[in-house]
């Protein structure tokens, strides 16, 4: 459930929409140096957890992959890199975009090696050197809550439904887009940061949406079969107040049961 704070005439606000953001000025570097100039246990789980449902999926078999609001965070791009032949995200933030397809041509920023080593030591039949799966990448500028059509043989989502909007409502559009974006019957692989109320970047206060776990099941119960959501207990040095991270791993329905916006 979304909290709202009170306004000066003592209503409740109503919760931030993701177009009150000017997202192409995002503080790529900031964002990077607070959660990626080191390897946080959290996102140390984080690809614990998730690596044994990518292992599962044998070198080379998915055609296309698909990253959503992929943000300057390449580790889901990492953990797919042995299973997908071809490697695609999709982002708005102008300065996001730039920041990926400057790590296309040149190279990950050096804090990406222990996540990259971590990735490998997990999963060994990822490439040796991860600049040649950075040179693989296709990175889309784009809306997710315009959502790419159902062709991709795995989406995943780290931490982007709920750190962009305030509402339940824009929460719920921007899953089911999610789901929509995976061929029928694609694996579907997420995290989500878990009771964020806010998060503060480069002295501005982005919007963000509470999640619980039952909210999450009850959103994505409906459009989604073989359903695993899990949850990490929160890390107390990151920067923000969170109840930890809820991780999960589906497969597409057919077609969401509930109408796209």
């Amino acid at each position: 459930m979304t909290t709202a704070a009170p306004d000066g005439l003592g209503r409740a606000a109503p919760p931030r929409p993701n177009a009150d953001v000017a997202w192409d000025d995002f503080d790529t570097a900031g964002y990077v140096l607070d959660n990626y100039a080191t390897l946080h246990d959290l996102d140390r789980r984080i690809i614990a957890d998730l690596s044994p449902y990518y292992r599962s999926l044998l070198p080379g078999s998915l055609s296309s992959s698909l990253d959503i609001g992929t943000g300057p965070n390449i580790y889901p791009l990492m953990l797919a890199a042995a299973a997908s032949r071809r490697l695609e995200s999709l982002e708005r933030s102008a300065s996001n975009v730039a920041y990926l397809r400057r790590a296309r041509r040149e190279g990950a920023d050096p804090c990406w090696t222990p996540f990259w080593q971590l990735c490998r030591q997990l999963n060994p039949a990822l490439p040796a050197d991860l600049d040649e799966v950075l040179r693989g990448l296709t990175t889309h500028q784009g809306d997710a809550l315009a959502g790419p059509p159902g062709q991709y043989d795995l989406v995943s989502m780290f931490f982007v439904a709920e750190s962009v909007t305030g509402g339940r409502d824009e929460f719920e559009q921007l899953s089911l887009r999610f789901v929509a974006a995976a061929a029928p019957g694609g694996h579907l692989v997420a995290a989500y940061m878990a009771g964020m109320p806010k998060y503060e970047l480069g002295g501005k206060t982005l919007p963000s949406f509470p999640l619980d776990r039952h909210t999450l099941e009850a959103v994505m119960g409906p459009v989604t079969r073989q359903l695993r959501i899990w949850e990490l207990p929160p890390d107390p040095t990151l920067p923000y107040q969170h109840d930890g991270v809820l991780l999960l791993t589906a497969r597409a329905r057919h077609q969401p049961h509930r109408a796209l916006g």
